[in-house]
């Protein structure tokens, strides 16, 4: 074995982890591919003897790209229609499989992405490699060209942000699927207080709007309003097939029309009532994040 393919073993030991890094960071699956990809790269045109901890260096240099790009996907956005809605990692409603397991260790849901993606880039960074991934903030500094006293801050402010919002699903995923399979059925059977019923008063729906401009985001507010979308949504004919799916580690569904995925739905039921509901319906992205 030479060097470069003794180099590569160890990388492929350590892409799991700075996948679920990038992913945290990025919220897509496609744009934490490329940043582990960058580090692949960065990591063949170092001299790496003097690297003690090959794990911890790869860590900050994904950490690094990330932000990178986070700033880039901001200074490009002259007036964001919504929050972003991030890639939903969608498997078998009857368990994951080894690659997902790994990236959604620490219970990722859509609801954390999605707060996530409110935060300034360097307070995500901070909050994602010091919360998520125990790396000490002397090390998170220099990334984002901070004293650690400051960086400690950034992660203060996020971690505040994020303990503000709902978003740690109940742990039994029986009872979320018995709340999603309840507000299906009710939609399907047009039991508005049915659907009422199992809806947090205050709960809030985020669609991407399907044949909207990209990145528009549809948002919802209110058990009625809610409740109101999902029968515009049956009667729009648009209802298809629901088949459970896990998304995100939680109870979700994939609705798909002529055996096709068409959309995805991802839920955080909270207390035994769903406060969020996050739908994608963009055909290009759910067609290739179900196949994936």
């Amino acid at each position: 074995m030479d060097d470069n393919d003794w180099l590569a073993e160890r990388f492929e030991g350590h892409r799991a982890h700075l996948r679920a890094v990038a992913y945290r960071m990025l919220g897509s699956l496609t744009e934490a591919d490329d940043a582990v990809q960058e580090a692949w790269l960065r990591l063949s045109r170092t001299d790496t003897g003097d690297v003690a901890n090959l794990g911890g260096w790869l860590t900050t240099v994904v950490g690094r790209v990330c932000l990178d790009m986070l700033r880039s996907r901001r200074s490009r956005k002259e007036e964001p229609a919504g929050p972003h809605l991030p890639d939903p990692v969608v498997g078998r409603a009857d368990g994951f499989d080894p690659e997902h397991q790994a990236l959604l260790a620490n219970s990722v849901g859509l609801a954390l992405l999605v707060v996530l993606d409110t935060l300034d880039p360097a307070e995500r960074l901070a909050f994602v490699l010091h919360d998520m991934f125990a790396l000490p903030y002397d090390e998170i500094a220099p990334i984002v060209g901070r004293s650690p006293t400051a960086t400690r801050q950034l992660a203060s402010r996020a971690r505040r942000r994020v303990q503000g919002a709902p978003t740690t699903p109940d742990p039994d995923l029986t009872r979320q699927r018995a709340v999603v399979d309840a507000f299906f059925a009710a939609a399907r059977d047009g039991d508005f207080e049915g659907l009422v019923a199992v809806l947090d008063p205050e709960v809030v729906l985020r669609a991407d709007g399907g044949a909207m401009p990209p990145g528009t985001t549809r948002i919802v507010r209110g058990a009625a309003a809610v409740a109101g979308q999902a029968f515009t949504f049956r009667a729009s004919g648009q209802a298809g097939i629901p088949e459970p799916a896990l998304v995100n580690g939680a109870a979700g569904m994939v609705v798909r029309r002529d055996g096709r995925p068409q959309v995805v739905f991802g839920f955080t039921v909270v207390d035994g009532r769903i406060v969020e509901i996050d739908i994608l319906a963009d055909p290009e992205r759910v067609a290739h994040l179900v196949l994936e």
